[in-house]
């Protein structure tokens, strides 16, 4: 397991741009180089709203993290995320000519070639195709096909779209700042690639990352993703009904939030009070613990309606025994898993990416707040050597691109089977006594 390969992952969230340079070590673990964090006030919801903020935000993240590790970073494997993501369904079907032949990986990379080929909303642009199942000759339920016979192969699979614009912009931002895209990766892939174990993949698992401006969902069944989802509500918001319902400053809001805050108003003391200096010689302000635990449930309640929405909408409510991982920087509210189990009746508990890292790490590095920021360390780290990200004409594709050649090959030998097909045919009719005619 053991890689000299350096990857650095850039997360550019609503609220912070982090960036993340690592690689793995003798025992597989994820070894931390350095990290830079830049406060991120280009990107709202998810999404990209001023180049030039986000620009020098990501320049900052990357230069403290380059400065830390001392690796020069030029390419970065990119998270995206926000309202404009989109999934849906799709099966996918091919009937193979040459029977005799084994279904090998070809066969695969063309039912999922095949897919980036239909039809999806106009402005959207696909980035993620990830294989469910497959079914070969009316037989279901095969998660690897490569080396079984069959004529007729089909596949199911999860399709994941982004806007295009938004994509576009996140490039902008990337190359401006002097780094090269590797891939776009969903940002909850990536967070459940850094808090996820296999076994709760397989038993059935919902992750629920609450970020800055977006809370990010995606639900595991036997070791596949079976849906995802966005839902633009995250942490900013509670800050902003903090602002409002206390009558307080924004940044005295996210302080509240972060030092006092609870997701249970039950469990905070009734006559508790905390006292906020107040501006140019005015009166101190004081406000109740309860206070502010009510004002935060209200939020927190809605957020995870919203989610059980989705949950149930996938189907898989009743069959999700690794119940509900919580991560993100809204996951550190106080007695959220209380709540969330109130709410939807599964188990819950908070996702650190702490897994996957080296002993040693600092604890900064181990909160839930950077798991997306793992996340895309760790799928740089298990991308292929070749992989290549290319952009043209408004068109996001990821992965290898290494199929040409083989399919010229193919060609090839098909034309080859034909012609002895075509000589062996007028081998035969010298042989008989049959008319050219009716030949």
């Amino acid at each position: 397991m053991h890689n000299s390969k350096i990857v650095v992952g850039l997360d550019i969230g609503t609220t912070k741009v982090c960036a993340i340079v690592g690689r793995y070590n003798e025992f597989g673990k994820v070894d931390v180089l350095g990290m830079g964090r830049a406060d991120s006030h280009g990107v709202s919801r998810g999404v990209v709203s001023n180049i030039n903020k986000t620009v020098e935000a990501i320049e900052k993240a990357v230069e403290d993290a380059s400065e830390k590790s001392g690796v020069d970073i030029r390419q970065v494997y990119v998270g995206i995320a926000g309202q404009h993501i989109r999934s849906l369904q799709h099966r996918g079907i091919i009937v193979r000519s040459d029977v005799d032949k084994e279904i090998d990986q070809f066969d695969l990379n063309k039912l999922e070639s095949d897919m980036h080929k239909l039809a999806i909303a106009p402005g959207d642009s696909i980035i993620h195709v990830l294989p469910q199942e497959y079914m070969v000759d009316n037989e279901p339920g095969i998660k690897d096909p490569i080396g079984m016979s069959g004529v007729r192969l089909e596949g199911n699979f999860h399709i994941i779209t982004a806007s295009i614009n938004a994509a576009k912009n996140i490039y902008k931002c990337v190359n401006m700042g002097g780094l090269e895209s590797m891939s776009l990766i969903l940002e909850p892939l990536a967070s459940a690639e850094a808090v996820l174990s296999k076994e709760e993949m397989e038993a059935g698992v919902v992750l629920v990352d609450i970020g800055g401006g977006t809370t990010d969902i995606a639900i595991f069944h036997e070791g596949i993703i079976r849906h995802t989802a966005v839902i633009p509500y995250g942490g900013n918001v509670i800050t902003d009904d903090i602002k409002e319902g206390c009558n307080v400053m924004r940044d005295h809001a996210e302080l509240l939030k972060i030092k006092f805050g609870s997701a249970l108003a039950e469990e905070t003391k009734a006559n508790e009070i905390i006292t906020i200096p107040g501006l140019r010689g005015r009166e101190p302000k004081e406000i109740g613990v309860r206070n502010l635990a009510r004002i935060i449930q209200a939020r927190v309640e809605e957020i995870f309606e919203l989610v059980y929405c989705e949950i149930k909408n996938s189907g898989l409510e009743k069959k999700l025994i690794g119940g509900i991982v919580i991560t993100g920087g809204g996951s550190q509210l106080k007695h959220i898993t209380h709540l969330v189990e109130y709410i939807t009746g599964l188990d819950a508990r908070i996702g650190y990416p702490n897994e996957h890292l080296a002993k040693g790490m600092v604890e900064e590095v181990k909160s839930p707040m950077y798991a997306t920021s793992i996340g895309l360390l760790i799928k740089g780290l298990k991308a292929p050597d070749e992989q290549v990200a290319s952009q043209e004409n408004g068109k996001m594709r990821t992965g290898r691109d290494t199929r040409q050649e083989t399919l010229e090959e193919t060609m090839d030998k098909e034309n080859k089977n034909f012609l002895n097909k075509i000589k062996f045919m007028v081998q035969d009719w010298l042989r008989s006594d049959t008319d050219f005619e009716d030949f």
